[in-house]
């Protein structure tokens, strides 16, 4: 069967299709729109569709829209309850309203769809989806939190021989995502946006008013929570124009720990009413890195496994996946996140020709670039297909030296960010466990911390965190072996099997996408070299 995933309804706009079981292509509306996040999450945006991302999917596939068998859309309006706190008071109805005329619009995007083909997929069962029905082994439980989807802001449950069952689901107006969000927006930061920037910001902070959050948010026993309103301005004043005090940064710890006690006493209910070993988590609380460390070392599962595109954006897998699903067909689980647009050498070349920026061709790219990291270059490396999700996993990256800690000021600089902000280190999957500790290994999407090992954090200072942990990603040769190459080159040259990884794109900016996004991004950011494909373009 031939299904196409649409996310469209609140943010990060993105498409999937599965052909016969296969996730053939996924992709987010930003990275051809070049629009951060796609659109803004407000009701009035809703009628806005990933009309390039479809496009692309289907093209990629060879498949004309007359010829899909299903099209799922990640929102169910019909759920939608308007009397319920929580929504978005004075306009719920026009974000309603856009999604029943989804079908129309989509046969509008995409000539030749039949709109009777559309089928509105539960916002939350989307997310379970992506997650259970993409993961690397068969029945789990699995838990989703986030913001909110037509009614509710969780579901609970797992999934047996395809099938999910729910166990439990939470009501608005209590969000453990809406609440994040409150927080975000009462830091200065962008609300469904900049969350994890709240959770760096935490590392610098104790949590000195748990016991407060503890009164405030809390489970009821029976797989739910409750989130009580918060008066931010009790513990410290809104951030203006990013003068943070040490009162903020205690409320950000204050609040990531309790959301962590919160979804470990959630999965603890879960485990108990499944007795599933496995867990996979989705929905936009399950990118909190350092939540899922907590979930993987206290609590009760063998392994768990997070939807390396977490948020929003995944839904439109997920609800490809569940319909998949019921027409009774087992897609093949998710073997990486590049499962977006890739360029031939002999394409990248005429660009680069076209673009009449000098370049040379390198017999050995992944030996080059080691060679410059080791001079401590920085790097923007362009291989292989754009991942899905919101992480860079080797394919549209910014490496540098992990060994001199002065580079966790330049790439900040270099990219505009908060100096606050930790880097990330890319290392050899078999060399993985004598440097980093605590979190999950292998962990190849950069969705868990794990602890520095002491004798290490002298040595990578650069992607060490103020807190001695690291958001690790494990590189697998079978898996990525270009990559592989270049971090064994660079163990050669250096005696350190890690790298800086971080994404490639500058603040406000979507992560690059394509050539010609690369070459931009170069042309305007102190970068040294840019390693795309076969090709070197270094600056003069």
């Amino acid at each position: 069967m031939r299904i196409l995933g649409i996310n469209a309804i609140f943010h990060d706009p993105a498409a999937a299709l599965i052909v016969d079981g296969e996730i053939v292509a996924a992709a987010e509306e930003e990275r051809f729109s070049r629009r951060k996040h796609g659109k803004r999450p407000v009701p009035f945006s809703a009628w806005e569709l990933p009309e390039q991302a479809a496009k692309w999917c289907l093209d990629k596939a060879g498949i004309r829209p007359d010829q899909l068998d299903a099209v799922g859309y990640s929102y169910d309006p019909k759920l939608v309850d308007h009397s319920l706190d929580g929504l978005d008071p004075g306009s719920e109805e026009t974000r309603t309203d856009y999604a029943f005329r989804a079908p129309a619009f989509l046969a509008a995007a995409l000539p030749g769809l039949d709109p009777m083909r559309v089928r509105f997929v539960r916002h939350h069962l989307a997310h379970a989806a992506s997650a259970a029905l993409a993961a690397p082994f068969g029945d789990s439980a699995v838990l989703v939190a986030d913001g909110r989807g037509e009614s509710h802001s969780s579901l609970a449950g797992e999934y047996r021989d395809g099938k999910f069952v729910e166990l439990a689901s939470q009501r608005l107006p209590h969000s453990l995502g809406l609440m994040y969000e409150d927080l975000t927006e009462h830091l200065g930061f962008a609300r469904s946006s900049d969350e994890y920037k709240v959770m760096a910001l935490a590392s610098y902070g104790t949590p000195r008013f748990l016991d407060r959050f503890r009164e405030l948010v809390y489970c009821t026993g029976d797989g739910g929570f409750r989130t009580e309103p918060v008066d931010w301005d009790s513990f410290a004043p809104a951030v203006i124009d990013g003068a943070f005090r040490l009162d903020h940064a205690d409320l950000a710890a204050s609040v990531q720990r309790r959301l962590g006690d919160v979804l470990l006493e959630s999965i603890s209910w879960l485990h108990g009413q499944t007795g599933q070993r496995d867990l996979t988590l989705a929905g936009g609380i399950a990118l909190n890195c350092v939540a899922n460390t907590r979930l993987h070392a206290e609590g009760p599962f063998e392994r768990i496994w997070v939807q390396p595109a977490a948020g929003d954006a995944g839904t439109a897998l997920g609800a490809a996946l569940q319909l998949a699903a019921e027409f009774g067909e087992r897609a093949t689980p998710m073997r990486a996140a590049g499962l977006g647009r890739e360029w031939t050498d002999s394409e990248l070349e005429a660009i680069l020709r076209t673009a009449k920026v000098a370049y040379t061709k390198s017999d050995d790219v992944a030996a080059d670039v080691a060679r410059a990291l080791a001079a401590d270059e920085v790097v923007a490396w362009f291989q292989g297909r754009a991942e899905f999700g919101p992480r860079a996993l080797g394919h549209r990256s910014l490496l540098a030296h992990p060994g001199r800690a002065e580079n966790l000021e330049r790439l900040n600089e270099v990219k505009g960010r908060e100096q606050f902000r930790p880097l990330a280190p890319m290392v050899l999957a078999d060399r993985a466990a004598e440097i980093f500790g605590r979190g999950p290994l292998p962990s190849p999407y950069m969705l868990f911390v794990h602890d520095v090992a002491p004798e290490w954090r002298a040595r990578i200072p650069a992607v060490t965190h103020v807190d001695g942990t690291a958001r690790v990603q494990t590189v697998d040769p079978a898996d990525s072996p270009v990559v592989a190459r270049m971090l064994a080159e660079f163990d050669r040259f250096t005696g350190l099997p890690v790298v800086v990884n971080t994404s490639l794109n500058t603040a406000g900016r979507p992560m690059v996408d394509s050539p010609r996004d690369a070459l931009e991004c170069f042309g305007s950011a102190p970068i040294d070299l840019l390693a795309i494909g076969s090709f070197l373009v270094r600056r003069a």
